[in-house]
Order: structure tokens, then sequence, then C-alpha cells
């Protein structure tokens, strides 16, 4: 005999009564009490009831060229329209298994001939009898039939029933995940679009600096004709500018790959991507909030759908399990049949028939019995990966809440390393003017002024892609 057990799982703000054959029940699950939920979330800046995730995408970003291009790939995106179309097979499916517990009626119609051996049985009668008097059966005997037909299994069990609801759970299912793809979409060309904003602005800090070594470099020059340095200064100012200007194209291409990894998403060609020229560093994230965390597992589409897959391995164990019981059909026909076209119309070819049949499996049931293991091992398959979706939910939202407040302060901290390397520049230009500091320093500081430069945009797009990873964490972006 097969163990059986109950596992009692948190749902959203219900409860999925299992019934497992067979396997250990793994550790209960439920919602996060208060003593364990993340750190993140007990913090009083970002506790509120009002959730971000439930936000309309296009009020959470405001950018018009940002929009522009979401509104694109939501209509041309090839993964999307892939999910869109087992939407429809999953619609499909439903019909097909809701089609199973309702009678099937056809029409059907036969003709043929039959000859038989004088010296049999059949042959004998047929010999023998007479279809009036005075007129033989024919030979060879033709017949002709037309009727219909209808079958019916009765679900006694409810085994079509359970079918049909879990091909509705998993139909549900599919709209969750075509909801996070959506969500993931819209966050990874938001992301794409912060960092081509940031290389479009390091390249401009990059063609200042170009800019300022250059001046440098004709400086030193003018001091090696006036004998005040020597020909190594001004080759290690050439080599400086020379770095700076190869450091201009990489990002160049960093650029091109960006642009073409935005035009993959919205499902186009490669060609320039329209984007805002506002200075990088001076976009402010917008305020997100966490909102409690029970909320979390109402919006985030992958929670929902692993939810719907454990419903739908629920329903499949029961259909399983019917399968071992009796079933029940009943069969019925009406028609006409005769050896002569002509005889069809006569009352007396009428024929009809209603049958019911009775079936269960009795011996070599190997073939259920696997079928029936198989669905609880998937149950249980589904209940592992629900509390994983949920724990994996938990994670990211309480990081990305740490990373907003990180990032805040190192931006804050990089901006006046920003201006104290920038006022440094001038300080040592000026030393080195009256001689007061060889070029090395000069060359040390303009190095670690672009550092910082590069460092401070790096933080401020860590900053632009907490912002966007919180409200995908959160479950935002689908609806």
């Amino acid at each position: 005999m097969s163990k059986r057990l109950n596992i009692y799982i948190g749902i959203g703000v219900s409860c999925l009564l299992l019934t497992v054959a067979g396997c250990k029940a793994p550790a209960t699950l439920g919602r996060p009490e208060n003593k364990t939920v993340p750190a993140a979330y007990n913090s009083t800046a970002v506790q509120d009831s009002v959730n971000t995730g439930k936000m309309k995408w296009k009020e959470y970003f405001t950018d018009k060229y940002l929009i522009a291009l979401i509104d694109t790939a939501l209509v041309k995106n090839q993964e999307l329209n892939v999910t869109l179309q087992e939407i429809e097979i999953s619609r499909n499916e439903i019909r097909a298994r809701k089609g199973e517990y309702l009678p099937f009626v056809g029409l059907k119609g036969s003709a043929g001939f039959d000859k038989v051996g004088r010296f049999t049985n059949i042959g004998a009668l047929e010999a023998n009898t007479e279809i009036k008097p005075g007129k033989e059966m024919p030979e060879p005997l033709q017949d002709y039939a037309v009727g219909a037909y209808a079958t019916w299994e009765i679900d006694i069990w409810n085994k079509l029933h359970n079918a049909k609801k879990a091909a509705v759970s998993r139909y549900l299912s599919s709209v969750e995940g075509k909801n996070f793809t959506v969500t993931n979409m819209i966050a990874e060309i938001a992301n794409s679009y912060y960092e081509l904003l940031a290389l479009d602005n390091q390249l401009a800090i990059v063609k200042q600096n170009i800019d300022i070594q250059t001046n440098a470099l004709e400086i030193v020059k003018l001091q090696k004709l006036a004998a005040r340095v020597n020909e190594l200064a001004v080759r290690r100012f050439e080599a400086q500018v020379l770095n700076t200007k190869g450091l201009q194209y990489t990002i160049q291409q960093k650029i091109t790959e960006t642009e073409n990894r935005i035009n993959f998403l919205v499902g186009r060609f490669p060609q320039p991507v329209e984007r805002s020229s506002v200075t990088f560093s001076n976009l402010t994230p917008a305020v997100t909030h966490a909102g409690l965390p029970s909320q979390l597992l109402e919006n985030r589409p992958d929670v929902k759908q692993a939810e719907l897959e454990l419903a739908a391995a629920k329903l499949d164990v029961k259909v399983a399990k019917a399968r071992f019981y009796p079933s029940l059909g009943i069969s019925a026909g009406i028609g006409y049949q005769a050896f002569n076209p002509s005889y069809l119309i006569k009352p007396e070819s009428l024929l009809y028939s209603l049958a019911g049949d009775i079936a269960a499996p009795l011996i070599n049931r190997n073939a259920i019995k696997a079928t029936y293991y198989t669905a609880n091992a998937k149950q249980i398959q589904a209940v592992y990966n629900y509390e994983r979706t949920i724990l994996n939910a938990y994670v990211e939202v309480a990081n990305q809440l740490a990373k907003i407040q990180n990032t805040e302060k190192m931006f804050d901290l990089k901006s006046k390393q920003v201006e104290a390397l920038n006022q440094s520049i001038e300080i040592s230009n000026d030393l080195f003017g009256s001689a007061r500091a060889d070029y090395m320093e000069v060359l040390m500081t303009q190095r670690d002024a672009l550092e910082s430069k590069f460092e401070l945009i790096e933080t401020k797009m860590k900053q632009m892609n907490a912002m966007v990873n919180i409200y995908r964490a959160l479950g935002g972006g689908w609806n």
C-alpha cells in the first residue's frame, strides 16, 4: 500500500491540499512571517503599503525615447510573439479537454458487396432465401448503409473534468508566463537604454580629455624647446593622448553593440537608436516602494505562474488516479441499411442500436501505475519549484533595495572625488608651469581624474539599473 500524506501549502491567500502517493513531503511552504522577512523590508524608508510594482510602466519610465522603444518591442519582439502562440496552444488544449467529456456524434455512409462460398452456412442460407416470392437473393450481395452514431463516456470519477481544469490552470499559467516575459523584456530594454546613455557620456568625457591632453602635449613641446623638459616628457604625454584616443574607439564599439542589442529586443535590424541627450550623471532614479511582503506574491507573474502549475499538477494526480477505476461508456446508432439503394427509404431497412459498456483494468496495470507515479513526482517537482520561485522573488527584492541605498551613497562619494580630482588637474598644471611639479604628477592626475569620471558614470548606471531591477523584482511592467 502506498503511503498517503497531506501537504498543506500556502498559495497566495489560499491553501492547496495535495494528496501524494509514495513521495516524501518537502518542507512546509507558506507566506513568510514577520520574523523571516528580509532585512531590507524592515527599513522605514521603504516599508509602505504602496507597491511600485503595481504602477504602469509608462508611469514609471518617463523618457519618451525609452517609451517608444518598449512600445515597439511589445508588438515586434519575437520571443514575446512566440509566447503569445503558446497561450493560443494552451487555449486550444482547453477546447480539446472539454470536448472529451461531451458526447461524440457523427454521420457515416458505406457501400460495398460481398460474395461468400456456396458451401458455407451463410452461402447455403442465401441460396435458399427469397427476397420476395420468385426472386432470389442477388449474388454478389451488395450492401448500402447511411446513418448517425454517438459515443459518450460517462465521467463518473471526474477524470475528464479534472483534465479540463488542469488545462485551464496551464492556460492561465501560460498567460502569467507571457506577463513574466513582458516584465523581463521591459527591464532588459530599460537597462540597455541607460547603458547606452552612460556610454554616450563616457565618450563625451573621453573627447573632452583628448582636448585637454592634446593642449598639455603642446605645452610640453614648447617647454622642451625652452629646455625646461626633455624628450621623455614629450613622449609620455604623447603616449597618454594616443591611449585616450584608443579608448574612444573601444567605447564606440560598445555603443554599436548596445544599440544592436536594443534593436534585437525591439525586433528590427541594426540602426541608430534615438535617445535622450541629457547628461547621464544628472538623471534621477524614480522613487520606489517595495510595499508589503505579501504583495510580492500577488504581483509577481512568475510566482502566480508557479502557483497555477502546482494546481494543475494536483489535478493531474487525480486524473491519473481515476484511470484505475472502471469507465462507463454509452454508444448508440440509427440509420438505414439494404442491399439495394432503392430499399434504403423503406421502413423495413431501418436499424438502430443502444449499448452500454463498463471496463476496468485488471491485469498488467503497469502503464497506469507509471502514469500515476509520474504525476506524483511532477506534483512534488511543482512544489519545490513554487518554493524556489518565492524564495528567489524575496532575494531579488532584498538585493535591489540594498543596492538602491548603497549606490546612492557611492554616487555622492564619487561625485566629491571627481570634483577634487578636477581641481587637482588645474593645480598640477599650474605647478608644472612654475616648475614646482614634474610631468609625471600631471599625467597621473589626469589619468586618475579620467578614471574617477568613468567610475562616477558606472555608479550612476548601477543606480539606474537598481531602479529598473527593483521594478522588475516587484512584478511591474506587465499590467
